[in-house]
Order: C-alpha cells, then sequence, then structure tokens
C-alpha cells in the first residue's frame, strides 16, 4: 500500500543518512553549549507567555536566535530523552524507555510494564565521543541519570571535564559532586545552592577551554522537584502571587529563575572570553512540566497543553527549545517547525562536519530550520513508546504525528485517538471516528515503526482478574 511504502522510505532515510545536507560551510567548528532542564514546562518561560515567573536572560536567548514553539523530548520522562540526546537514537531503538529506578506497576492493568534497559550502554557511541574526536574538548555538568555503573558513567562516554551530580540530587542544598570519577567527590552542606554550583562549573569550563573548540552539556538538576528554592528569591514572588489572577507555585517560580541567572552568567562567560560569536547554544528540557502533586505541591500548569510529565500528551512530550547563535541564525524567529531530541546530534554532525555517524540513527539534521523554515521536516513523523506506568499516573501508550495530525495509542486496550494539533492544541477532541483513513494512516506508521526497531511491548498480566 502507498502508506506502507511511504513510511518505508522514511525510516530507510532516517536509520541510512540520518544528516542532510549541511546548511552553513565554515572554517572554523562552532563551540557548542547545551543546556538541559529537568522537568520544565512548555509554558514555564516568560518567552513562552508566563506571566509570573521572571527570565531576562533566557528571554534575551529566544531574542537572540529562534523560539521554536513545536519542539518534543522523545519520551516523557527523563534518562529515555537524555539517552536520545546523546546518541541520536529513539528510546525504544535503545530499549531505555522509562526513568532510571522506573519500576511502578499497577495490579489492576491487564499489562505489566515492557521489559528494559536502565541503563545506557557502553557499547552505544554519544555525541561527545563523537565530538572528541574532532578535537573537541568535551564537558558534562549536571544530572547524568543514565546508569552509574563505572563504565557507563559520563567520563568513560566521551567526556574530559565531568562534574556528575551524585549523592542526594534532589536536595539543592545538601548533594555531592563526583568529579572526572568516583574516586573524587565535593560534598556540599548547605553552603552552595546546586543550581548555582553546576553554573559554577559551566563557566569554568568555558575559560579553561576557550582556546580551542568545545561542547559543554550542561544538565541543571532544577526545576524537578523537590521544590527548593534560593530563599532570597522568593518575596517577589510571594508578592505577585497575593496579587495574581490565577494560582501559581512561588518556589517553583523562583528554582526556574535560578536556572535564568546560570544561562546569564554562561553567555557573560562566552563574552568575556570572546567565544560568543562562534558558540551555537541550545536551551530545552527532558520532558513535560509536572502538573500534579509529587513530592509536595503541584510545581507547574502546561495549560493549554493537555496532561504533563509521564504523558504521552502534548503537556508530557512538548517543551522549551530555544537555539541562538550570533552573525550566523538570524534573531527573533517564532518557528513552528516541529522536530524532536533524536535530531540534535545529526544536526551537530552537520556543523562540525563530522560524516561517519553510526547508520542505525533515527535523528535528521535540523540546521534547514535555522534559516526560518517553519515546513521543514514536516515530511516524516515523529515517534514516542513509553510501555510503562509512570509516577505521574500515566498509562503505557504510544503516538506519533506526521503533519498536523497526532495518534496515540493505549497499549492496556488498545483504543486510538486522533487529534489535529493545528486546531486543537489542547488534544479534547477526538477524530478518530470521524476520520478513520487518516487513523488507519498514522497507526500503520506508529505499528510498523515500532516493529523496525524491535521495541520491547507490555507484558500480560497473570494476575488481572476481569
Amino acid at each position: 500500500m502507498k502508506t506502507d511504502r511511504l513510511l518505508t522510505v522514511i525510516l530507510i532515510g532516517q536509520a541510512v543518512t540520518g544528516v542532510t545536507q549541511p546548511g552553513y560551510s565554515q572554517t572554523e567548528s562552532p563551540n557548542i553549549v547545551f543546556i538541559l532542564t529537568d522537568d520544565m514546562g512548555w509554558k514555564d518561560l516568560a518567552c513562552y507567555g508566563n506571566r509570573f515567573t521572571e527570565t531576562p536572560n533566557i528571554d534575551a536567548l529566544a531574542k537572540s536566535g529562534i523560539l521554536f514553539t513545536q519542539a518534543y523530548a522523545s519520551c516523557p520522562v527523563s534518562s529515555p530523552t537524555r539517552a536520545s540526546i546523546m546518541t541520536g537514537k529513539y528510546p525504544a531503538r535503545l530499549q531505555l524507555t522509562n526513568f532510571i529506578a522506573g519500576n511502578r506497576t499497577d495490579k489492576s492493568s491487564p499489562v505489566l510494564p515492557a521489559k528494559w534497559k536502565p541503563y545506557l550502554e557502553a557499547c552505544e557511541i554519544t555525541i561527545a565521543e563523537m565530538l572528541k574526536d574532532k578535537g573537541y574538548s568535551t564537558g558534562m555538568v549536571g544530572k547524568w541519570h543514565l546508569g552509574g555503573h563505572d563504565s557507563i558513567a559520563p567520563w568513560n562516554q566521551g567526556f574530559d571535564f565531568t562534574r556528575m551530580i551524585g549523592k542526594n540530587g534532589l536536595d539543592y542544598y545538601n548533594y555531592s559532586i563526583y568529579i572526572d570519577s568516583y574516586r573524587n567527590e565535593f560534598f556540599d552542606k548547605g553552603t552552595e545552592y546546586l543550581t548555582d554550583k553546576l553554573t559554577d562549573y559551566g563557566v569554568k569550563f568555558i575559560r579553561k577551554n576557550k582556546a580551542k573548540s568545545f561542547f559543554l552539556y550542561l544538565a541543571y538538576s532544577a526545576p524537578h522537584v523537590v521544590i527548593v528554592p534560593r530563599p532570597d528569591k522568593l518575596m517577589k514572588y510571594f508578592r505577585k502571587y497575593s496579587e495574581a489572577d490565577q494560582k501559581f507555585n512561588p518556589y517553583y517560580s523562583a528554582m526556574v529563575e535560578s536556572i535564568d541567572d546560570g544561562v546569564g552568567r554562561i553567555i557573560d562567560a562566552l563574552k568575556e572570553e570572546s567565544v560568543l560569536e562562534n558558540t551555537l547554544i541550545i536551551f530545552t528540557s527532558d520532558n513535560g512540566g509536572l502538573g500534579l502533586d509529587e513530592l509536595g505541591p503541584t510545581p507547574t500548569s502546561n495549560l493549554p497543553l493537555r496532561k504533563w510529565k509521564g504523558h504521552v500528551y502534548e503537556g508530557g512530550i512538548r517543551v522549551p527549545a530555544i537555539i541562538s547563535w550570533p552573525g550566523k541564525i538570524k534573531p527573533g524567529i517564532i518557528s513552528d517547525a516541529y522536530f524532536t531530541s533524536v535530531d540534535y546530534l545529526p544536526t551537530f554532525c552537520d556543523l562540525t562536519g563530522i560524516d561517519e555517524i553510526p547508520n542505525d540513527i533515527d535523528g535528521i539534521s535540523i540546521v534547514p530550520l535555522f534559516n526560518g523554515n517553519s515546513r521543514e521536516g514536516e515530511e516524516r513523523p515523529l515517534f514516542w513508546h513509553y510501555p510503562h506506568f509512570s509516577n505521574q499516573m500515566g498509562r503505557p501508550a504510544g503516538a506519533v504525528r506526521f503533519g498536523d495530525y497526532k495518534l496515540v495509542e493505549s497499549y492496556e486496550t488498545g483504543k486510538l485517538e486522533l487529534f489535529n494539533l493545528k486546531e486543537d492544541i489542547s488534544e479534547s477532541t477526538d477524530l478518530s471516528e470521524i476520520m478513520e483513513q487518516k487513523t488507519l494512516e498514522l497507526f500503520r506508521f506508529l505499528t510498523m515503526w515500532r516493529q523496525s526497531l524491535n521495541a520491547q511491548m507490555p507484558l500480560p498480566n497473570p494476575g488481572y482478574e476481569r
């Protein structure tokens, strides 16, 4: 059938070619600063319409480049998305489909979670390894969350400079940092706020490596729960809260502002070392915001998006994404192009002239989007596979988006839902019964994609009673 042939062409094209024709030619490879936040929602920044949280540095970054309104994480939870960034592969291909230590089940469900690998295998080639082979200095600061064994720690996955969050990763004033190995550990006992400490390390890496091309992966743990802000940032948000026409979490806003401070300091360091003009900066999140109570009051709201972290609806997978490159990317672009986190690795390969990449890469280069082409990339579908029960009440499900349409499949019931995201960003109107042909088309895309990756599916629950 025509649909089957189209998907086969798309899947083969992505797996074999991976990288599109380079959009830029340059004599000097750009520095890359990739800033990843943890559980930051689509509407948590002022530049995305948040009326309460102050993020002037991130807003300025958006004005200097491209703000994407339809960027995606490849999974609604943390570890799989991080793995996709490192490898350019879908979590389903890696069989790393849940967050590390994720093991929730539901006795009342007809299925058990799929079998999966709670780590990124050492045999996987990371973007850090590829850039290091290209002559880059590579730095990883913050949350790794891809497995704890020494062989798969960041210092053995291509990073020269590593400052990895160690013990008490959810405590912003009582934590440890592993410095290049498990044998060298820094402990903090209430002296330095974790977000600020990670920024310190990021600035140090930039200053140390200013003389050559570098790649900095700065993975903040904020604003993940537990919600612990700096006390000196709270008062203005308490005042806003008392005057606000809708509820918001002032503690969460203060945490986001600390991230914004860090982004400002990173940009200042790039300016001071005269390397900003040759630095590509990316700011994004690993999944959608947390929209229910978990380890405390609800942090944020993703409205008008449906649901939140742990769900394959838009609130769990659509994320803020800003890309800036002074002098190379025209400032002030707002793009509605869609792409996902598997696309970062092939994009970096495209920009740095790396031709030899694994032949099973799922992403494509999004360099053509740097010119403001909002339709580039929409000739291919995007996929999500989450065969687990999330801590945020998400159920085992998969999804595919192709153009304006998105299909969601429940792995428990087989129910299919179809949405037109252009007209229904809230995924409130299920079109599956009135658009049967489109529903069938996207369902075939999703099932053929899973088969092509040998994706692990949920197992029958022997204890289930109808």
